[in-house]
């Protein structure tokens, strides 16, 4: 029963955090339609988009709380069920004031999935095979990408179809979660020990990933995702701007140039889950980091096309940072605080690259876009060095030190 579970956990979290990326990507490849029905200027638009990311940071506090609080099922469906709900009412949306609104509540379902399945994985999978089966859960995100990509040339113009059929969409997660996912037993046995330890309330609160034990893993963690999030947001919101503007791509080009890009990183997310079983979460994670600084400052710097287009999924394949902060996030937070202490490293960043757009927008304005990729890739070194100082999750874990002083 155990291994039956595992696979649905692994199969849920996939189709999960699939529809997660889709309806994240989505709003960026229908943006200028919308731009031009509502009359919207470039700063506008932006915001849209900066909505969303705004949501996603908060969305490391409330829906973590919950997850550890009410349990990782509870939270995951009540997260695709805010996005889908909320994707679908973008439809009927034809006010700037009220679309940032529900991008920004969409963002608070759309940052809780990277948490609650990464949490989900590491309570359900053996040790050995963790960092592998996340870093394939999480595979899905190009996987999302390149599916919004075909759904926004099949119904583009029509915005208000492509997020309707978007948001509907989302209830295939919601019916196999329902279906065959159970609730994470490490959770229910750990959530169970809590309330019977006398003095010791039940709920989880923010306060404990800030608590001695845990403070610098928080703080170091948060630092290293946001520096790594912003490099990856900024670079991608203007990678197809700066291949048509600086390298002189018609649109076609540019697209085929991103669709590569998507199959790269699949490859190495996957790659890397092998990878990190093998050397360790935290060197792996590293040799990402450092990948992506190296690759970006190459990949901005290389004015032949033919060579752009095959350093574009070598550059991607170290996209997996995300998988592997997911894997070793959560094997070094303990049960109680899992989901809310990773999610809230990772999340808080993806908050944070809300004004990656903005920053590189004024560099690109004054100088180059190549020089804007080129401070998204100092960005990606910044993440290396402050891994450098973080524990590893090998041997004696600050996980194992940490539940012996946290409550339950």
């Amino acid at each position: 029963m155990k291994t039956i579970s595992k696979w649905h956990v692994l199969v849920g979290g996939f189709l999960a955090y699939l529809f997660d990326a889709m309806e994240i990507i989505l709003l960026t490849l229908a943006l200028p339609v919308i731009r031009q029905d509502l009359g919207l200027s470039f700063n506008e638009a932006g915001m849209l988009a900066s909505a969303t990311l705004l949501g996603i940071g908060f969305s490391s506090i409330t829906t973590g709380w919950y997850s550890d609080n009410f349990g990782r099922r509870n939270a995951l469906l009540i997260s695709l069920l805010i996005f889908g709900a909320l994707t679908t009412l973008v439809a009927v949306a034809h006010s700037w004031a009220l679309l940032l609104v529900l991008r920004f509540l969409s963002g608070l379902g759309l940052g809780g999935v990277w948490g609650i399945v990464s949490a989900y994985v590491t309570e359900t999978w053996p040790p050995h095979q963790r960092a592998r089966a996340i870093g394939f859960v999480l595979s899905s995100f190009p996987v999302g990408a390149s599916i919004a990509a075909l759904a926004a040339g099949a119904f583009l113009p029509d915005w208000e179809m492509l997020f309707l059929v978007a948001g509907v969409s989302t209830l295939i997660p919601v019916v196999y979660i329902l279906l065959f996912v159970p609730e994470s037993q490490e959770w229910k046995a750990q959530k169970a020990l809590s309330r019977t330890n006398s003095g010791v309330g039940s709920n989880v609160s923010i306060g404990e990933i800030f608590a001695p034990e845990l403070r610098r893993l928080t703080l170091l963690g948060t630092l290293a995702a946001s520096c790594a999030v912003i490099g990856f947001w900024g670079a991608s919101t203007w990678l197809p701007t700066y291949l048509v503007q600086e390298r002189g791509l018609n649109i076609g080009m540019m697209a085929s140039f991103i669709a590569i890009l998507n199959v790269g990183a699949f490859i190495g997310i996957n790659a890397f889950g092998l990878i990190a079983d093998w050397i360790g979460k935290k060197n792996a994670t590293l040799l990402s980091l450092l990948g992506c600084a190296i690759m970006l400052s190459i990949y901005s710097v290389t004015e032949q096309n033919r060579i752009l287009f095959w350093l574009g999924p070598v550059y991607a394949f170290f996209y997996a940072f995300a998988s592997l902060f997911a894997s070793y996030f959560s094997a070094l937070y303990p049960t109680r605080v899992r989901t809310l202490g990773a999610g809230f490293c990772f999340n808080f960043g993806r908050g944070l690259a809300a004004f990656a757009p903005l920053l590189l927008s004024g560099i690109a304005a004054h100088y180059s876009l190549a020089l804007g990729l080129l401070v998204c890739a100092g960005f990606f070194a910044l993440a290396t060095i402050t891994m450098l100082f973080m524990p590893s999750t090998e041997g004696t874990s600050v996980s194992a030190k940490a539940s012996e002083l946290l409550p339950g």
